[in-house]
C-alpha cells in the first residue's frame, strides 16, 4: 500500500470504492498469508519525516458508564484534540472499554447504551482527530464480558458496536505492520478475555487458549521468514497483565511466547493507576535463578546488568536475546491517561499524559537516549559496544514535541545526580528536522556521549525544555539514563508487587490447600491425640501423673483439659469438620453466573459448575482461578479467623476448668487463696467478653461477602447457599453459648 490512510479522505470515487474491495486480495497476493479468524495482517507505509521513527498512542480501561457521564464528556473534550496534534501511526485501545457495573458495583451485567454511547464518542473523537479509523483498533477487556454466555450472541454487544467490528475484524488476533525507510513495526493485538463471560467478581483473569496462542505465535512469526536485511521491532498489546492471565488447558503461558520472539514490548491494562504508576515488568527466559520465579518476581527487573566490557559482538547474529519489557498503562477512568509510545530506530520509548486537570498544549517524547530504568538490558550495551558510535541512531539526542502552537526553542538538558541534588552539566539547543511530508516534529542535536560513560546507571539525568510562541514554558519528565549499558534499579511498593509481582494464576491453588491443611489439622489433631492417649497411654502413664500434680496446684498446661478441649467439644467439632468437608467436596452456592434467567451455575473451589451452561464447554468447570477471589478471602479471612477464634474460645473454657479444679482442693479458710482466686475469675471473664468481642468483626466481614455474593450472583441465601452464609454464623454462636455453659460469670 503506497498511502497512509491515516488522514480521512473527502467523499469517495469509484476508484477509491474499488480499491477498498480489492484491497484483502491485493494484501493476500503480495505480503504474508492471512491467519485464521480475519486477520489481514495489514502493511502500510508510514512516509515522510521523521525517517525510522514511527509512534502510536495507546488508551485504556475507558469504563465508559451510564453512571459516570463525564468519562465520556472528557474523552470527547480532549482525546479527539490530542489525537490531532500527536498524528499516530496507531490508536490502540486495549479493553474495558464500557463499565457494565450497576451504580453499587456490586452487580454486572452488559448494557446497550454504554455500547452505543461508546460508538458515538469513537466516532465523534475521529472526527474531530481527523484520523481515519482504519488505524483504530480495540480489543474485549474482563468488563467488556461480564454475564456474555457466548461470542456473537445476543449479549455480545462488543461484536456489534466496537471499531473491529465495525470494520470486520473478526479474529482475536490482529495485527498492523508499519513500515518507514526500510524498517518494520509490527504490531499485533489479541483477545484473551473469557468466551463464556462469568460476572463480576469471578471474572478477572486473561484465559488464553492454546489456539490463540497458536495464532499470536504466528502472528509474530510472519516476518520471520522473509529474505529481508531490514530489523523488526515487535510490539504486542493486550488487556491482562501477565500476572493476571492463566495457562492454557495444556499448560501454556503466553509469556513463553513473548520470550520466544523477544518483543519490544507488551502494552496492557486491567490495574488502574489506584495500585500504583510503576506497573511495569521486566522478563527473561532465565528460569533457573530463582527456584519460585513461576510464583513471585521480587523487582521490576530480572537478570543482572550487562555491560559494555563484557559484550561478545561476535555472538550477536547467533544468539538469541529472549527478554521483552511489560508495561501497563493506567486508566482513563480515573486517572485520564493517554500513552504515546515512539519507536526511533528499534529503540521503544514512551510518555504519559495525564487529562485530570485539562489539555496539554505542548507534549514531549524523549526517543534517545533511553530511560536505564526500562530498557532492554541485552540489546541495548551490544548497540553502545558494537555499532559505529559516527551513525545518527547513537550519536546523537532525539525528541519528538508535539505541539498546538509554534515552538520557539527546544533544548536539551542533562543533569549530573549526587545524594539527590541535580546540576546541571550540558545545555544545548536541538534543531527540527527537515523534509517534504513532516508528520511530526523531530528535535536533535549532536552530543559526544563518551562524555557520560559512568558505572552508575541513574547518575546523568535527561530533560527537555519546550518554549513556544505565547513564551509558555514545558520540560519533560526527567529521566536517568546509561551510556554504559546499566540499567537503573527500581522497585516496587507493596501494593504493586501484588498486582505485578506475584503470578496468582500459579498462587491459587498452593495458597488455598496450605490454609485448608492447616484447618483440618486444627480439627482432626487434637482429637486423634486425645484418643491415642486416652487409649494407649493416658490411663497407664499420664493420667497418675496428671492427677498428682493438679493435687498439688493448679497447672496451665494441664493435657487433658487445654491441648484437646476442642475436640471434646463434639457437637462444634463435629460441625467444624462438616464444614471443611462441605467447601471441598460440594458447591458452596449456585446463582446466575451469566446474564440473569440464563442457567444457574454451581460454583466450586474448581470453578463454575459447567452442567447447566447451553453451549457447553469441553471443561466441567470454568473460571479458573478467577474463583479464587470469592474462595480465599473466605478462607483466610472468614474461616481461618472464625476457626481460630472457636478454638481460643475453647483454650479459655479449657483454662477456666483447670484453675476452678484446682481451687476445689483448697482449704476454705484460706482467705488470701480465696482472694487469689477470685483475681483470676475476673480475669477468665475479661478474656472471654474480648473473644466474643473478636467475633462481630469476623461475622460483619462475612455478612459482607455474602451481600457481596447475593447480589452479584442473584443468590438467594436461604436456597441457594445455606451452609455458605450461615456456616460460619452458626459455630461460632455454638462456641460461645457451649463456652458460657462453665459458670464464669456466677461470681
Amino acid at each position: 500500500m503506497a498511502a497512509s490512510p491515516r488522514r480521512r479522505a473527502a467523499t469517495p470515487s469509484l476508484r477509491d470504492l474499488l480499491l477498498l474491495v480489492a484491497l484483502p486480495l491485493l494484501l493476500s497476493g503480495c505480503g504474508p498469508s492471512p491467519a485464521r479468524g480475519g486477520d489481514l495482517r495489514r502493511v502500510v507505509e508510514v512516509p515522510g519525516e521523521p525517517r525510522s521513527v514511527v509512534w502510536a498512542v495507546q488508551l485504556s480501561d475507558l469504563h465508559l458508564s451510564a453512571f459516570h457521564p463525564e468519562r465520556a464528556a472528557d474523552f470527547r473534550r480532549h482525546v479527539g484534540d490530542a489525537l490531532a496534534m500527536v498524528n499516530p501511526g496507531l490508536v490502540l485501545i486495549t479493553g474495558d472499554l464500557t463499565d457494565a457495573k450497576s451504580k453499587d458495583l456490586l452487580s454486572s451485567r452488559q448494557e446497550e447504551f454504554e455500547w452505543i454511547l461508546y460508538g458515538q464518542v469513537i466516532d465523534e473523537v475521529a472526527n474531530r482527530s481527523g484520523l481515519s479509523k482504519e488505524i483504530f483498533y480495540d480489543l474485549r477487556g474482563n468488563h467488556d464480558s461480564y454475564g456474555v454466555p457466548e461470542v456473537g450472541g445476543m449479549f455480545d454487544f462488543y461484536k456489534k458496536h466496537s471499531i473491529n467490528a465495525r470494520l470486520g475484524r473478526t479474529g482475536a488476533v490482529q495485527s498492523m505492520t508499519l513500515q518507514n525507510s526500510g524498517m518494520k513495526y509490527l504490531f499485533v493485538g489479541f483477545d484473551s478475555a473469557m468466551g463464556v463471560g462469568l460476572r463480576s467478581p469471578t471474572n478477572i483473569f486473561g484465559q488464553p487458549t492454546d489456539q490463540l496462542l497458536s495464532d499470536l505465535d504466528a502472528a509474530l512469526s510472519q516476518w520471520d521468514n522473509q529474505s529481508t536485511s531490514s530489523l523488526v521491532t515487535k510490539i504486542v498489546f493486550g488487556h491482562f497483565p501477565i500476572s493476571f492471565s492463566a495457562l492454557t488447558t495444556s499448560g501454556r503461558s503466553i509469556r513463553d511466547v513473548f520470550l520466544k520472539h523477544s518483543l519490544s514490548a507488551y502494552l496492557c491494562g486491567h490495574l488502574h493507576t489506584n495500585f500504583g504508576r510503576n506497573l511495569k515488568r521486566h522478563h527473561t527466559s532465565d528460569q533457573q535463578r530463582f527456584s519460585f520465579k513461576q510464583y513471585f518476581q521480587l523487582d521490576i527487573h530480572e537478570g543482572m546488568s550487562t555491560t559494555v566490557s563484557n559484550v561478545n559482538c561476535s555472538a550477536r547474529t547467533t544468539e538469541s536475546v529472549a527478554e521483552f519489557w511489560e508495561w501497563e498503562m493506567g486508566d482513563w477512568r480515573s486517572a485520564r491517561s493517554m500513552r504515546i509510545l515512539a519507536i526511533d530506530s528499534g529503540y521503544v520509548s514512551y510518555t504519559d499524559m495525564d487529562f485530570r486537570f485539562g489539555f496539554r498544549d505542548v507534549i514531549i517524547v524523549p526517543t534517545f537516549p533511553l530511560d536505564s530504568r526500562f530498557m532492554h538490558r541485552s540489546s541495548y550495551p551490544y548497540d553502545f559496544a558494537c555499532q559505529a558510535m559516527s551513525t545518527t541512531h547513537v550519536g546523537t539526542v532525539r525528541a519528538l514535541v508535539f505541539s498546538r502552537y509554534k515552538i520557539k526553542s527546544v533544548t536539551v538538558k542533562i543533569y549530573e545526580s549526587h545524594s539527590g541534588n541535580f546540576q546541571l552539566v550540558l545545555e544545548q539547543e536541538m534543531e527540527k528536522t527537515r523534509g517534504k511530508g513532516a508528520r511530526g516534529a523531530m528535535y536533535t542535536v549532536p552530543w559526544n556521549w563518551r562524555d557520560f560513560l559512568d558505572e552508575l546507571p541513574d547518575r546523568y539525568w535527561l530533560q527537555i525544555e519546550v518554549v513556544d510562541m505565547t513564551g509558555e514554558i514545558y520540560h519533560s519528565e526527567p529521566r536517568p539514563f546509561s551510556v554504559s549499558g546499566l540499567t537503573a534499579k527500581v522497585s516496587w511498593t507493596w501494593k504493586e508487587f501484588r498486582v505485578m509481582g506475584c503470578q496468582w494464576n500459579q498462587l491459587y491453588y498452593p495458597i488455598m490447600w496450605t490454609t485448608l491443611a492447616f484447618l483440618f489439622s486444627l480439627v482432626l489433631v487434637p482429637r486423634t491425640s486425645l484418643t491415642f492417649y486416652e487409649n494407649r497411654f493416658m490411663s497407664k502413664f499420664i493420667r497418675p501423673k496428671l492427677t498428682g500434680r493438679s493435687l498439688g496446684g493448679f497447672s496451665p498446661v494441664n493435657f487433658e483439659y487445654f491441648a484437646v478441649e476442642l475436640s471434646k467439644m463434639y457437637f462444634i467439632w463435629s460441625g467444624m469438620l462438616f464444614y471443611l468437608l462441605y467447601l471441598v467436596f460440594f458447591p458452596w452456592f449456585t446463582g446466575y453466573a451469566v446474564t440473569e434467567n440464563y442457567n444457574k451455575m454451581y460454583l466450586h473451589y474448581r470453578g463454575w459448575s459447567t452442567r447447566y451452561l447451553a453451549n457447553t464447554t469441553a471443561l466441567p468447570c470454568i473460571g479458573l482461578p478467577d474463583v479464587m477471589v470469592i474462595v480465599l478471602p473466605h478462607l483466610l479471612f472468614v474461616v481461618l479467623p472464625a476457626f481460630l477464634l472457636i478454638a481460643a474460645i475453647a483454650a479459655e473454657r479449657a483454662l477456666y476448668l483447670g484453675h476452678h479444679f484446682s481451687q476445689r482442693t483448697k482449704k476454705d479458710d484460706d482467705h488470701y487463696k480465696k482472694a487469689w482466686h477470685m483475681k483470676n475469675v475476673y480475669i477468665f471473664y475479661w478474656l472471654r467478653k474480648i473473644l466474643i468481642l473478636l467475633c462481630l468483626p469476623i461475622v460483619w466481614k462475612h455478612w459482607k461477602h455474602c451481600r457481596a455474593i447475593v447480589r452479584a450472583y442473584e443468590v438467594n441465601p436461604f436456597m441457594d447457599a445455606p451452609i455458605y452464609c450461615f456456616g460460619v454464623p452458626a459455630l461460632l454462636w455454638l462456641a460461645i453459648y457451649r463456652s458460657s455453659s462453665v459458670g464464669v460469670y456466677q461470681l
